[in-house]
């Protein structure tokens, strides 16, 4: 059955980004990934985005829903079979409010998502959401505003930096949800553009689960905001290994 593509509204997106010893996350990744370094660093995270007018593409507005979701995530590269070298995102795990989402993930659409409740605001550049999985697995907390600067400590030296590494990173991959492999997804946005975010507080109890991030493996590094942006998510499909056979889209996505 051929995966419809999904377009609409990415009303706002925080991503939540750390720092972490590349040989910790080596650990946590299936072959064929490996960390996609920044100045020594691996870097991981979690993306929070509000979506809205989402539908089938071609079809009206009006039939569209929104939701809210969050995705823990690390930044990858690997090698492909001619020696080029490729780069993503891995993503282990997935939370939605929405039925549909929850639905459809696994059928209609590859990735598939945990139920979550959600909570929080957005206003006048000031953020707060908080989020907890309905199996109470996995919690979220983040508050900040928005700001044109990075934080101080960043490994990062500028925003422009930051946005083109997380901008380079063209698909997502989770594992597949019917057999081994993994399922592919394009979040294609062709209006990027971000601001940074200083986080007034911030906890993930993914990442702070010792028994992945050791202590002092991984620490918070700086958040990035976006909104108001068009979209339009492409399902690959289910594919049992990584090589350069897979699909392509030309827009740079993450």
């Amino acid at each position: 059955m051929k995966i419809p593509a999904l377009t609409g509204t990415i009303k706002r997106r925080v991503l939540v980004n750390y720092r972490a010893d590349p040989d910790v996350i080596a650990a946590l990744l299936p072959a064929p990934f490996r960390p996609k370094l920044h100045r020594g660093y691996a870097m991981v995270g979690i993306c929070l985005i509000r979506l809205e007018h989402e539908r089938p593409s071609g079809f009206p507005v009006i039939v569209g829903f929104g939701s809210e979701n969050a995705a823990h995530r690390f930044a990858v590269e690997w090698t492909e079979a001619d020696g080029s070298l490729s780069e993503g995102v891995y993503v282990p795990r997935r939370d939605t409010d929405s039925l549909a989402n929850r639905l459809a993930g696994g059928r209609l659409f590859p990735v598939k998502s945990h139920a979550a409740h959600f909570t929080g605001s957005d206003s006048d550049g000031h953020f707060e959401l908080s989020m907890r999985s309905v199996d109470r697995s996995c919690e979220v907390q983040v508050v900040g505003d928005d700001v044109d600067e990075l934080p101080q400590g960043s490994c990062f030296l500028s925003l422009d930096e930051a946005s083109a590494f997380f901008e380079r990173g063209s698909r997502g991959y989770s594992p597949s949800t019917g057999s081994e492999g993994f399922d592919a997804i394009d979040l294609v946005t062709p209006g990027w553009r971000v601001r940074a975010l200083k986080v007034s507080r911030v906890y993930s109890s993914y990442f702070k689960d010792a028994s992945r991030f050791p202590a002092g493996s991984i620490e918070f590094d700086h958040a990035l905001v976006m909104r108001n942006l068009a979209h339009e998510w492409q399902a690959v499909g289910q594919i049992g290994g990584v090589s350069s056979s897979w699909v392509r889209v030309s827009s740079p996505v993450t």
